[in-house]
């Protein structure tokens, strides 16, 4: 079943009425449950959990990687199985997981714990964009995308209020009442997912290999760049924070701007954004304008630590994050679209699990490359990063036509 959405001229948080705005919820549910986790998480592990920060960090580092490498073999079951069906199995496990954080008191049971959770995530990740790639005609793909990811910021910002009273009263009633909302919104979501239509199952080709995505080279290419643009993520959220209190003049409260601007951001234009994306040409020309972007917001970064006051330093810095959100509107615009433009319609599932490893990645390089150019160059860490993204974004443009060559090949050769 396929659903051509109305294009509207008015932009907004959500998608038109039907099985995208039932996703929409789900998202809206998901992140709401994610913007909690990740205010809460690190004192609930220690100071409710009973771990070390050691601990933590060794445990969600395992998780991630394990994550990391189950997003294709769950996408290729939501091919395989059904994406929906899939999806809300998925949504369920992970509601579980979270669920059991409530419970587990040790290492080894955090651990297992905290596998199924990285690993429900990003092979739910997965099936909800295999679900939207066979609910959704091709051309509107990229515009629903915009409208569920401006759908997840505005969750990400109620999570987060709802994770900072916890940090208020920073009590253990207070952190069991979080994470239970996270595990509950999870439930939520599996409901809504259900009530969207079921997309098509495909057989696999006789003689194709089990996981063909895992042969396609310039695919996994134009993953690997992708990954590389996505260490903005942890750019934001751990870099410029420490930047901020170690390198310049700006009062700390800067450091809450700059994700209130990101997130604000996304919510509101993030589907403006997308707009001009209607094909391979202007994906890439979207990510090349994403690198230009990125590369002018780490050169205001760099600035920031010249002497300025301290009111100059907060408007430089507020500058310097609207720089780097609209990279990330340009880049995700692009990226999705080349994500599901080049993936093969029976494989959808398996594809967005590979291209979806690039968030992973980000998170288990970015922290310690990062911290290690930015903190201990200095500005020139800066620039050096800035022009990392920008090359790889000019990287992207060949590679896309690469991968598109591959595929005109490959059907005419049938």
């Amino acid at each position: 079943m396929s659903i051509t959405a109305e294009r509207v001229q008015r932009p907004g948080v959500l998608p038109p009425k039907g099985a995208s705005r039932d996703l929409a919820f789900a998202q809206l549910a998901n992140s709401v449950g994610d913007g909690a986790f990740i205010v809460t998480s690190a004192l609930f592990f220690t100071r409710v959990v009973g771990l070390s920060t050691a601990q933590v960090g060794l445990g969600l580092t395992i998780a991630w990687l394990v994550g990391f490498l189950t997003g294709v073999p769950l996408g290729n079951l939501a091919d395989r199985r059904g994406a929906r069906q899939v999806a809300v199995l998925l949504a369920l496990t992970t509601a579980v997981s979270v669920g059991s954080f409530l419970f587990v008191r040790s290492f080894p049971l955090f651990l297992l714990a905290a596998i199924a959770y990285a690993s429900s995530q990003t092979g739910l990740t997965a099936a909800r964009q295999a679900l939207l790639a066979g609910l959704v005609d091709p051309a509107e793909r990229t515009r629903i995308r915009a409208f569920l990811q401006s759908t997840v910021n505005a969750g990400l910002a109620v999570g987060a209020a709802l994770g900072g009273i916890a940090l208020h009263f920073d009590t253990a009633p207070a952190y069991l009442t979080v994470f239970a909302l996270d595990a509950l919104s999870f439930l939520i979501a599996a409901r809504l997912i259900h009530r969207v239509p079921a997309v098509a199952i495909t057989a696999k080709a006789e003689g194709e290999p089990r996981l063909a995505v895992l042969h396609d080279r310039p695919y996994a290419v134009l993953a690997l760049l992708n990954a590389i643009m996505l260490l903005f993520m942890p750019l934001l959220s751990l870099v410029a924070p420490l930047w901020i209190v170690t390198r310049t003049n700006a009062p700390d409260w800067v450091v809450a701007s700059l994700l209130i601007v990101n997130t604000i951001g996304v919510t509101l234009f993030q589907v403006r954004t997308a707009r001009s994306v209607k094909d391979l040409r202007t994906a890439t020309r979207s990510i090349r304008y994403a690198g230009i972007a990125m590369l002018a917001a780490c050169a205001v970064f760099a600035f920031s630590a010249t002497n300025l006051s301290a009111t100059a330093a907060a408007v430089v810095l507020v500058l310097a994050a609207a720089l780097l959100t609209l990279g990330e509107m340009k880049l995700a615009s692009g990226a999705w679209e080349i994500s599901f433009g080049l993936a093969p319609q029976n494989k959808q599932g398996q594809y967005q699990g590979f291209f979806g490893t690039g968030p992973a990645i980000a998170r288990m390089i970015g922290p310690a490359l990062l911290t290690t150019v930015v903190l201990d160059w200095g500005p020139i860490g800066w620039i050096a990063v800035g022009a990392l993204f920008l090359g790889t974004s000019c990287a992207t443009g060949p590679a896309v036509r690469w991968a598109a060559r591959t595929r005109t090949a490959t059907t005419r050769s049938k």
